[in-house]
């Protein structure tokens, strides 16, 4: 056996016949490339100039928090800030899309190495048998017997893109790809919209809190000074019965807003991707403010919402399958190598009287399939069309979304005037009512009436508060939140 390296075993010799044979192979097929199916092009949407809602909203600038990315900062909430940052790291909902963003890009690597040479190594032993039964007339006595194959064999397989599958199966994996990082995108924001909304309630119904422990102090007041008036002859038991009623009631409020900031601090303990026992937020003596939400134009929306710009990728793929299912009308070009050693004898394996060797062109095309082609060609088309009418109707529902939200935000502010003004009158009435109640002009019934009015008035507004707050929140994930519409795919 001759001294070869392993190396030695991959390069057979290659006659210049077979050498000529695949340089022209190469050339045809790098000068007759060509992709079949539709190139790409966007399907056309009905795109309003402007909002109809948007009279008196101001355009959004690159200087904007809005634009900048970090949108939840537009509500000045440190922490806030900080829960965010805890839920871009470790929600576990965002975890599971980024591991499909993560397999939708190994898709296009593979995709892409399909245009590389495919290098294979065998080396291997066979033993075998055959009987003098065989129909082999020239068999012998001694080749019935068991024999020993030692082989060593390298092959280089190259199949060129002669028509494009490979070039429009790429298109679709990376358009595919770029979809699911949309879907990632629209994933991170829906979950970070879900945590704002309920941070803010959460700090609503801290105030609410904070409402009736002010409200049961001045029913406990109110209550002994109506004892101290029944004792002293003044008022009758109806009334004391009235102010206890009272009392007790705004108490069960207060109660009943426990379990409600329970669950809203359970929420954000699981978006955050901690167990609900270990998290607790503390209270905090103000609500975030209503935030003035930068607008962009309709046709910046198209880019800006991650949901949009992925029904868009998935256009594009369903139009690449398209050329890809044409492309099986059509041969396939195969070049391969093939070379290496063969010998029934271990001593002389690798040696030069057992080599082998093997080159050329191979064209497969099928010529009759029953139809399967051209059904496969019908159903890339229709499942193109599908795409499209889901796009355009995603496109719909996000400037639908953007209108009911911002008419929702101006109807509540003019709402919220209304009612400061309602509010205003009741705190006035409230004051003068406990006034004449406490220089015996009227029956503590008419204060307690006055009490509840005024106390349903602080209510509302503070609910109407909470509607703005979730409101602006749900105007800012309709605009595509702070995403900048980027669908980079790692070339890596």
């Amino acid at each position: 056996m001759t001294d070869r390296s392993l190396f030695n075993l991959a390069a057979p010799i290659i006659t210049a016949r077979g050498s000529r044979l695949l340089s022209l192979s190469l050339c045809v097929a790098m000068l007759s490339a060509c992709a079949v199916g539709p190139d790409y092009q966007r399907p056309q949407t009905a795109a309003p100039v402007q909002y109809k809602e948007a009279t008196g909203w101001r355009q959004a600038n690159p200087s904007d928090s809005l634009a900048r990315g970090a949108w939840w900062e537009l509500y000045g909430d440190q922490q806030l800030n900080g829960l965010i940052e805890k839920l871009n790291s470790s929600n576990q909902t965002v975890a599971q899309s980024e591991a499909q963003y993560r397999q939708a890009q190994a898709l296009v690597r593979s995709a892409r190495g399909a245009f590389f040479p495919t290098v294979d190594l065998t080396v291997g032993k066979n033993r075998s048998s055959q009987g003098t039964g065989s129909s082999s007339s020239s068999l012998t006595s001694s080749s019935s017997g068991i024999r020993d194959t030692y082989t060593a064999q390298a092959g280089v397989s190259w199949e060129a893109d002669v028509w494009g599958k490979l070039r429009r199966g790429l298109e679709a994996d990376t358009a595919n790809a770029e979809a699911g990082y949309a879907d990632l995108a629209a994933m991170r924001l829906s979950q970070q919209s879900e945590l704002v909304q309920n941070y803010l309630q959460l700090r609503v119904i801290d105030e609410q809190k904070r409402l009736l422990e002010a409200t049961v102090e001045a029913y406990q007041r109110s209550l002994k000074m109506t004892e101290n008036q029944y004792r002293a002859g003044v008022s009758g038991k109806d009334a004391v019965a009235q102010a206890q009623t009272q009392l007790k009631s705004t108490e069960a409020d207060m109660v009943d807003l426990i379990w409600q900031r329970a669950q809203f601090e359970h929420a954000i303990a699981v978006l955050i991707g901690q167990p609900p026992a270990e998290f607790s937020l503390a209270e905090i003596r103000n609500i975030p403010t209503l935030p003035q939400v930068p607008l962009s134009l309709p046709s910046q929306l198209l880019e800006r919402r991650p949901d949009i710009a992925s029904a868009e990728r998935s256009v594009m793929a369903a139009n690449a399958n398209i050329g890809v299912a044409k492309a099986a009308y059509y041969p396939d070009l195969t070049l391969s190598m093939n070379g290496g050693y063969s010998s029934s004898t271990y001593s002389n394996w690798i040696s030069l009287p057992n080599r082998f060797w093997s080159v050329g062109p191979q064209l497969a095309m099928t010529l009759f399939d029953g139809g399967q082609r051209s059904a496969e060609v019908d159903r890339s088309e229709a499942a193109y069309d599908e795409t499209v009418a889901k796009y355009r109707q995603t496109v719909l529902d996000g400037f639908r979304e953007v209108e009911d939200y911002l008419v929702q935000l101006k109807v509540l502010e003019n709402e919220a005037g209304v009612r400061q003004q309602a509010l205003d009158a009741a705190r006035e009435s409230l004051r003068l009512t406990q006034n004449q109640y406490k220089a015996g002009l009227i029956a503590y019934l008419d204060v307690v009436v006055v009490q509840a009015t005024a106390l349903s008035n602080e209510r509302t507004a503070l609910n109407l508060l909470q509607s703005r707050l979730i409101a602006s929140v749900q105007l800012i994930a309709a605009l595509g939140g702070g995403w900048d519409g980027q669908l980079e795919v790692s070339n890596n």
